[in-house]
């Protein structure tokens, strides 16, 4: 078969990409973000704070065998997870906001893609050099130096790794404790399994993959055009102020000539490796680096920053035509992102309203349904629950169980005459009550009778209650 019957191929090896490195506002506030983000998931761990005998002082912990989640003095039960559910859909609404008003900037500036990789990269030009050492050394024959300089990258790169792993074990447990464990060799294996997958997944996903995860893997490349639209400040070439393109020597002025003087310094320091002057690609991840880039050259040979930059589709057709760009408000505050904003805040707001109104103290009330009644040889109907106190304070709790004053019934819990049940710690205690209704009540020959259960924090007074119904005995 001929060359020109051989169909391409499917798969395309992939081309390594050795960014070049770069000074600007926009390098600069990617090492600001990257500082802040790595330093709160690190150091978050061991922010100690009071909670009692019995539990942790950590500030934030993930507590998997008691089944709650604790954020300073907030602490989430099982039954609350419309918390954690609340927190994912702003988390959601918030990309939304943020992608439809300036495009990709969370993949660009706070994605753990994003930040773990820059870490690699700046860890691979500190060990190899910048782009055309790296590019000679991966072009090199191995030999002892390359060899060297490979294990010196990939041992660096591996404690990254190992301290990624470590940090996220330490949100489950008692950091200080979990660290003497895992030195000594004592911790659970299921923590040293856990550092082991964290340590590849970060090596291989920061130091190997790379753009290949935001290309491949992420979905939000693919979904990011339904979010988007001619309004959205994203990053551009103004083709109409670069073209035609070409080289320019230093002192020379050629009228017919663009700005652009295809020194390649853009797609050099990009990440993804690509050519943002090709227009908008699915690639791109707007983080800003080649407009610090091609400014640098724009300051060199005198002409205007601005060439590549963050502007919108309607803008560029305005600045084509010789008009002049509105002002970026205009673009952020519109219908779409004001009513993501709406949403946002509303769902913000009553996370914050159900929060302050919850009690610290709760019950839930179960009926016994086997059987439904019990009639005793007096003729009294005696019902059966199953009460569950759950005490949310980091100390034991006295509760008082009653049902409401003047009630038709009578109540007695299983081996605690005065009422009184001793909730520990942090914990639930479930108890069983009887409810009786005298054989001449009404409750009695009723089929279904409302009551309410009430429980009483002895040291503080506060109070709660649910309720429920009695089920009698109808004639």
């Amino acid at each position: 078969m001929s060359d020109a019957q051989t169909p391409p191929p499917l798969y395309a090896a992939r081309e390594p990409i050795f960014p070049r490195r770069v000074k600007g506002w926009f390098r600069t506030t990617k090492w600001l973000i990257m500082a802040v983000t790595l330093g709160i998931y690190y150091i978050t761990p061991w922010i100690r704070w009071d909670r009692g005998p019995g539990m942790p002082d950590q500030a934030v912990l993930i507590d998997l065998a008691s089944r709650r989640f604790f954020f300073f003095w907030i602490e989430i039960w099982p039954y609350e997870f419309y918390f954690v559910a609340g927190l994912l859909i702003m988390a959601g609404l918030g990309l939304f906001l943020f992608t439809s008003a300036l495009g990709r900037v969370w993949c660009g500036y706070a994605c753990p893609q994003t930040v773990w990789t820059d870490l690699f990269i700046l860890v691979e030009r500190w060990i190899e050099g910048d782009r055309n050492a790296r590019l000679r050394l991966w072009n090199a024959k191995w030999s002892l130096h390359k060899l060297r300089l490979r294990l010196t990258k990939w041992v660096v790169w591996a404690l990254i790794g190992l301290a990624t792993g470590g940090a996220w074990v330490f949100y489950f447990t008692d950091a200080p404790a979990l660290l003497h464990a895992l030195l000594t060799g004592t911790a659970h294996p299921v923590a040293y399994i856990t550092m082991g997958i964290l340590t590849a997944t970060t090596f291989f996903f920061g130091g190997v993959a790379r753009e290949q995860v935001c290309i491949y893997a992420c979905p939000w490349p693919r979904i990011q055009a339904a979010m988007m639209d001619e309004d959205t400040i994203t990053i551009g070439y103004r083709e109409w102020r670069g073209e035609p393109r070409g080289k320019l020597r230093k002192g020379q002025v050629d009228p017919a000539q663009g700005d652009c003087i295809d020194c390649m310094a853009c797609v050099n320091v990009c990440p993804m490796g690509i050519d943002i002057r090709n227009g908008q690609q699915m690639e791109c991840i707007t983080c800003g680096l080649c407009i610090d880039a091609c400014d640098d050259t724009m300051a060199k040979i005198g002409k205007p920053r601005g060439l590549i930059d963050y502007f919108t589709l309607k803008d560029e057709a305005v600045e084509r035509a010789g008009g002049r760009a509105q002002h970026i408000w205009r673009h952020i505050l519109r219908p779409r992102t004001l009513l993501y904003t709406t949403l946002w805040s509303l769902v913000g707001l009553g996370l914050v309203f159900a929060l302050f109104i919850r009690s610290d103290i709760d019950m839930t009330v179960a009926p016994v349904r086997n059987p439904t009644y019990i009639v005793q040889s007096d003729g009294t109907i005696r019902d059966i629950y199953d009460v569950r106190l759950r005490n949310k304070y980091g100390t034991e709790r006295v509760f008082n169980l009653a049902l409401s004053s003047g009630s038709v019934l009578s109540m007695s819990i299983e081996g605690l005459p005065d009422g009184n049940v001793t909730v520990p710690a942090d914990s639930t205690k479930q108890i069983r009550v009887y409810v009786s209704a005298a054989p001449q009540g009404v409750a009695a020959h009723q089929d279904r009778t409302p009551f309410r259960f009430w429980v009483r924090d002895m040291e503080s007074g506060e109070r709660a209650y649910v309720d429920t119904v009695f089920n009698g005995q109808p004639h």
